[in-house]
């Protein structure tokens, strides 16, 4: 066993009963085991596939798989199947969920991409990650995109969402929050709301407050000055003041260590796929792993 590859008990105990069955498609697929921890060690180096080492097999076969996987929507399925078990297991700390995002630079690699859209192996349709602008957005930088995320108490991540680096975060909070959907083992309807939610003052907005209270999800968010300065010039009709506990909103802290711990991860750190669905490939895995090893 290599470094960074799947432990015995990573792998049968937590991982392999919710990975598709093999020889469903005319021909015995290679050990999924070796696969995974290929896909693994490309997230982990950010090696080229061309360049990964003998013992995952032919690094066409470990590309295919992952590509496929990110297509057809088989990485979310083991994510969502992942969460499921580490809420069984109380491993999810509802507690306190807070958002946040961090901008990803673009390989030159990363661009380029065709036109036409991509379709799933096999399918007559795009993938579900796909976006036309292939989440590539000009900052100053240059070309970059931006991950959007909800983490837990734990520190690991619960939902992703890619887009343009140049794309704002107050518009994406409601779209985080949509995709916080853990399932239950025992029956029932999925967990989609936290006791509590953390946000810095970008997810400051009406629009955005006045969601999680028709959820009835307390939040801690603080109100910038420009907003604050504007509800007190309005007097009666700029509203309540919003709440706002200091020590709540230490543990906000909690998310940007998540973000740590996803670029530890060089393929999530520097974009490389030029297809966005294929990086939220990447992302997916790379949070399938952090939940691996809770």
């Amino acid at each position: 066993m290599g470094r960074g590859d799947l432990t015995n008990e990573e792998w049968a105990a937590r991982l392999k009963p919710h990975l598709p069955k093999t020889g469903q498609r005319g021909g015995r697929w290679a050990s999924h085991r070796r696969i995974i921890n290929g896909v693994l060690y490309r997230n982990r180096t950010g090696v080229p596939w061309r360049d990964l080492p003998a013992r995952f097999g032919k690094w066409k076969t470990v590309y295919e798989r992952h590509r496929r996987w990110s297509a057809d929507g088989t990485w979310d399925k083991i994510y969502a199947a992942v969460l499921a078990d580490a809420d069984a297991q109380g491993r999810i700390d509802w507690s306190m969920v807070s958002v946040d995002s961090t901008t990803c630079r673009t390989h030159q690699h990363a661009a380029g991409a065709r036109k036409k859209p991509p379709r799933v192996p096999g399918k007559r349709r795009t993938p579900r990650q796909h976006r036309p602008d292939e989440g590539l957005g000009c900052s100053r930088g240059g070309l970059t995109c931006k991950i959007h995320l909800a983490g837990e108490g734990g520190r690991r991540p619960l939902a992703l969402l890619i887009t343009p680096g140049q794309w704002g975060d107050a518009r994406q909070l409601i779209l985080v929050m949509e995709r916080i959907r853990v399932g239950r083992l025992s029956g029932g309807r999925p967990r989609t709301r936290p006791d509590h939610l953390g946000g810095d003052k970008a997810y400051s907005s009406r629009r955005n407050r006045r969601y999680l209270r028709r959820r009835q999800i307390k939040h801690t968010i603080p109100e910038p000055k420009n907003q604050r300065a504007n509800r007190q010039r309005r007097g009666n009709k700029g509203g309540r003041p919003t709440g706002f506990d200091k020590t709540i909103y230490k543990r906000r802290n909690e998310v940007e260590r998540t973000i740590n711990a996803l670029k530890n991860f060089r393929a999530v750190a520097t974009r490389f796929d030029k297809r966005v669905y294929v990086f939220q490939g990447t992302v997916t895995v790379a949070a399938i792993r952090l939940w691996l090893r809770g």
